[in-house]
């Protein structure tokens, strides 16, 4: 259990308002302690990413960016380069950041590409620039981890520069890692399924969630299966959101045996249903953010997508790094309600939230 969650940035400057204290720590709730940066980056419309150099310095809003290996090919068969998935990055930040912006990052780093090797890095490598905002949370373990924020284009672009090409974030924000924004169900295709029945599972998820009064949103996960989001009203816990989660996944499981399946364990989990996976709302896990680019066979994009589309034929990767920026430019930013500040159109799951509840996973 996480003591206290606290967003480091520099000392704001003489005559600002005062940090927020962060009060008692209970076992559900941990306060954060902010401050504010002295000198906030610049608004920048855009962004060139050199093509002609292998390395670069970039100014992004007054922020010294630096970018290595920019021609370092990170999908070989397509030839798409780091420099590109950099460029693709730029172009997005308007309607990214605000999904990413305030919240504890998992680095999830390629060095050698999307076919390449990875490795997990939660606690923001150092030396890094002072500009990059941390979260520190305290694990029940006693550990505290400074988890970099992206809050800026500056951020953003340094974060993929360490080779991550999607971004995971955490679904609570740093000022309280304990409550998050939505709750959501991660759709994920035993070996023996094909998308037709993902598709499918979505839609019966979609059905169930929106008999319960919630409103949803899908989008592709950009590797084989489809992520359902409820925005919610900030105020259930993590392990209150997961409860609810899991026991709508099991009715549903249950409802639709020969489709869906809610076992967590894979290796004994059937291999031709869909598992509603509800563990995945549990404290500290994360998903891959909506339009990240992820390291598969012609760097697929997690999209946003409406159900009407999902009624009709649609592929993973109908929805790539050359064609996703496009299509927010003509539809917009489909995804804008879940991470929206106010109230409205956010569901409260506080009445779903059972007064004795299951202790949820947690990582140490």
């Amino acid at each position: 259990m996480p003591r206290r969650a606290a967003a480091r940035r520099p000392t704001p400057p003489p005559g600002g308002p005062p940090a927020p204290g962060r009060g008692p720590a209970t076992r559900d709730h941990h306060p954060a302690q902010r401050t504010r940066a002295t000198a906030p980056a610049r608004v920048t419309s855009a962004v060139e990413i050199p093509r002609d150099v292998n390395d670069a310095e970039i100014d992004v809003g007054g922020r010294a960016v630096k970018l290595t290996n920019l021609r370092k090919v990170f999908w070989p068969d397509e030839g798409i380069t780091k420099g590109d998935l950099l460029r693709y990055y730029a172009v997005m930040a308007p309607v990214l950041l605000p999904h990413v912006r305030d919240r504890a990052m998992v680095m999830k780093r390629y060095p050698n590409g999307a076919a390449g090797d990875f490795f997990f890095m939660k606690r923001a490598p150092k030396p890094r620039p002072a500009w990059i905002e941390t979260c520190s949370i305290e694990h029940s373990s006693g550990n505290v981890i400074d988890f970099p924020m992206i809050n800026d284009l500056a951020a953003l672009l340094w974060v993929i520069n360490l080779g991550c090409i999607d971004l995971n974030e955490w679904y609570a924000r740093c000022d309280d890692v304990d409550r998050p924004d939505y709750l959501h169900f991660d759709l994920d295709p035993g070996e023996e399924v094909g998308f037709p029945q993902v598709v499918e599972t979505a839609q019966v998820v979609n059905e169930t969630l929106r008999g319960l009064g919630m409103p949803t949103y899908a989008k592709t996960t950009g590797s084989r299966g489809i992520h359902v989001y409820v925005p919610i009203v900030r105020g259930p816990t993590q392990k209150d959101v997961w409860m609810v989660a899991k026991t709508i996944s099991l009715d549903i499981a249950k409802s639709h045996p020969r489709l869906t399946t809610a076992v967590y364990r894979k290796e004994i989990r059937p291999r031709d249903r869909v598992h509603v996976d509800f563990n995945q709302n549990a404290w500290g896990r994360t998903l891959a953010s909506v339009y990240s680019v992820r390291p598969r066979p012609r760097a697929p994009v997690s999209t946003p997508v409406t159900w009407e589309e999902l009624a009709g034929t649609l592929a993973i990767d109908d929805f790539r790094i050359d064609n996703v920026p496009a299509r927010v430019k003509r539809l917009g930013d489909l995804w804008a309600p879940v991470t929206a500040e106010s109230p409205r159109g956010r569901f409260d799951l506080t009445p779903f939230v059972p007064a004795t509840r299951p202790r949820s996973p947690r990582p140490r």
